[in-house]
């Protein structure tokens, strides 16, 4: 009778555990192990109308991009995630800030001053070799730099995963630029997690360290007496050759005083499953940027006052042909565009998977703002899986735009008009990019370096093509691994 007593007793309490444990649902944390991404890129590009030099003149750039993103998983419902990337390029047109730094001889030692350097060096040579170029790199302090950022973002999913929510901070830097953001998010699934709706804030703080063009910032410097400072000793010349003094920039030019630029922006997205082969997308950014948004260091000649030059007064009529390698034309202003501007963006996604080995994933994007752009982007990308480990993906991607409402091409803006750009970013233009990919996924992550298991490898080629004999090609190459 004892003995089944105590089994009865234990089966009860086994029945009662049973049960308890019964009402617990095993929770998936939201990422399993540490993720660690390595990712590098190669970016050059190449074209007439670099808007350093008014929209005319050499556009070469290269840049080399890293950037390392490591994935933390904190407990089963938290993930902290921190991207931070370095950025080194090289400019052409940049660099022309100060198009002086080159000589007759071809060499670019003489140092007359960097873009920011009011030292009077002239003075030690001949005013004949003082010559620049918006054809030919000189090595002006903004010829090559350095960017770097790095962002912190902390996200929490709900014990049902049908709630996320994220809060990030972000800091960047390079030579006349520094920015500080934050934001945040919340998404939502419902029915089944078949639909999501998601909504975001993101504000970007950013303070100019303005860079001018070398004779403009000479001339505020000295007060406007061009037998000073790095003006001194150097011939200024008209249209005509001769020698002259009367160049001055637009009203007398006054250094920016409001050198804040914020950006403040929404973002809603809605998607869809509709069945196991095809989901769509839709979303809406609002964007408000106030402050300074020109560019310090963009020239602007205009149509309707006379042109002053230094260098050769023999290539004055061949200035605007990039055989011309010896004068260069003085700035008749910097850009100027409003402190105030409204962008919106309205996209679309489809991706249906068409069966095994290839699917489909397409985009749409309408955009417009208050400075008279509008543009359509259109784009599909069609991954092959050609192996349990490969898969392909060619893409092809269209862009056009209209033309803002403050953009004229090199000496075609007024002197008269309140706001005014030769940047051909804001001009009309349509481009092409094709593009090709490569991917490679170990799901079991055999290969090894220390602790982390290769879980896939991305290669990408893109070449990028306008209408305004403006290209580029951009090559990137990733690395994801996991920890053991």
């Amino acid at each position: 009778m004892k003995n089944l007593i105590i089994i009865f007793t234990l089966f009860c309490f086994g029945s009662v555990l049973a049960q308890k444990d019964s009402t617990l649902v095993y929770k998936k944390r939201v990422l399993e192990t540490t993720e660690v991404d390595f990712l590098s890129s190669y970016y050059a590009q190449n074209g007439n109308n670099a808007s350093v030099t008014g929209g005319i003149g050499t556009e070469e750039l290269s840049d080399i991009t890293s950037t390392i993103v490591i994935s933390l998983p904190l407990n089963a419902d938290d993930v902290l995630t921190i991207d931070a990337g370095i950025s080194a390029y090289t400019s052409a047109s940049s660099s022309n800030g100060n198009p002086f730094d080159i000589s007759t001889s071809g060499a670019s030692g003489n140092s007359y001053g960097d873009d920011d350097d009011d030292h009077d060096k002239s003075s030690q040579i001949a005013a004949s070799t003082v010559i620049g170029s918006p054809w030919i790199s000189s090595t002006g302090a903004s010829k090559s730099d350095v960017w770097s950022s790095i962002n912190a973002d902390y996200s929490h999913s709900s014990d049902d995963r049908n709630t996320i929510w994220n809060a990030d901070v972000s800091f960047a830097a390079e030579y006349d630029y520094t920015s500080i953001g934050f934001g945040g998010g919340l998404t939502k699934l419902f029915n089944d997690k078949n639909t999501t709706i998601g909504i975001s804030t993101k504000v970007y703080l950013d303070t100019w360290i303005p860079v001018y063009p070398t004779e403009i910032k000479a001339y505020v410097s000295t007060s406007g007496n061009l037998n000073q400072g790095f003006f001194n000793g150097v011939t200024i010349l008209d249209e005509s050759g001769n020698t002259s003094t009367a160049w001055k920039p637009l009203n007398g030019f006054e250094l920016i005083q409001d050198k804040g630029r914020n950006s403040y922006a929404m973002s809603f997205s809605f998607s869809q499953i509709i069945n196991q082969n095809a989901q769509f997308s839709i979303f809406l950014d609002v964007v408000k940027q106030q402050g300074w948004l020109a560019n310090p260091l963009q020239r602007v000649y205009f149509g309707d006052v006379s042109n002053y030059y230094i260098g050769n007064a023999a290539s004055i009529p061949n200035y605007t042909s990039s055989s011309n390698t010896d004068v260069f034309q003085l700035a008749d202003d910097i850009e100027r565009l409003p402190s105030n501007r409204l962008k919106i963006p309205i996209g679309f996604r489809l991706n249906y998977y068409l069966n095994e080995v290839i699917s489909l994933r397409t985009y749409y994007r309408y955009y417009f703002d208050d400075w008279g752009i509008q543009s359509h982007t259109a784009s599909i990308e069609m991954p092959i899986k050609v192996s349990d480990k490969f898969t392909l993906y060619p893409s092809f991607r269209f862009y056009n735009q209209t033309q803002a409402d403050y953009f004229a091409p090199y000496e075609q803006n007024l002197s008269t008009s309140e706001f005014y750009t030769s940047d051909y970013d804001l001009s009309k233009f349509n481009a092409n990019q094709y593009g090709f990919g490569i991917s490679y996924t170990d799901i079991f992550t055999e290969a090894h370096i220390w602790n982390l298991g290769l879980k896939s490898i991305d290669f990408k080629y893109n070449n990028y093509q306008r209408n305004t004999a403006f290209n580029a090609n951009y090559v990137g190459l990733g690395f994801k691994f996991i920890k053991d």
